[in-house]
């Protein structure tokens, strides 16, 4: 009631609003490198027929999917954060890679599993240890299965990455936060926060589609 929408807060900050959101893409694409290769291993591990290596990846897998990515980002930067001297940047990039890298897990999972058992089988057949079997045979036939979720993970974490603010990042939000302090104008700000999370989002989304119907041809 009263309120008069005045978007000239945007403009005279637009420099801040790309500014953050080049640094949310950053430290999204940062805890996507670091979460691939360990959601990798912890897939491999899911299917292992070594009972305790299964466990363990289990245990990693249910915990990291349970826990809070809010509670998680908190724990890392106030206890491993400060015992290893982290700060606030790389805290947030291991929080979520830590984090993406146990849904990454279960998409590796699903897709080799998605692979015919027989084609396992007749590489062992062949001569080829397990890890020869995986690398050659297996993982190649599951990547085109796993990729455009594991795509899709990037896009979860991009909007994930706005909860790294209450560690102290000075991403996207933090920075919107900010602006509204000081201009006392919240609805013209998170709007136009809203609308570039959705353009970036809305982007990738179409690349990921790309990339879907071009394996789906080639298949």
């Amino acid at each position: 009631m009263g309120y008069i929408v005045d978007w000239s807060v945007v403009f005279d900050n637009l420099d801040i609003f790309v500014k953050g959101a080049f640094l949310s893409l950053k430290i999204s694409a940062f805890a996507l490198i670091l979460s691939i290769p360990i959601g990798i291993i912890i897939g491999l591990g899911r299917i292992s027929r070594n009972k305790f290596i299964s466990l363990l990846t289990s245990i990693y897998v249910e915990v990291f999917r349970g826990v809070p990515l809010l509670v998680l980002l908190l724990w890392i930067y106030f206890v491993l954060g400060s015992a290893l001297r982290l700060g606030s940047y790389m805290s947030a990039i291991l929080g979520l890679g830590l984090y993406g890298a146990a849904f990454i897990a279960e998409i590796v999972r699903a897709g080799i599993q998605a692979v015919p058992r027989g084609q396992m089988e007749a590489a062992r057949s062949s001569g080829m240890t397990y890890i020869q079997a995986m690398r050659l045979i297996i993982l190649p036939q599951a990547f085109r299965k796993i990729l455009p979720p594991m795509a899709s993970q990037f896009i979860i974490l991009i909007k994930d990455s706005s909860l790294v603010s209450v560690i102290g990042v000075m991403d996207l939000t933090l920075l919107g936060r900010n602006i509204v302090t000081t201009s006392l104008r919240s609805l013209e700000v998170w709007t136009f926060i809203a609308v570039i999370y959705f353009l970036m989002t809305f982007l990738l989304s179409q690349i990921i589609r790309f990339f879907e119907r071009k394996y789906k041809v080639a298949d």
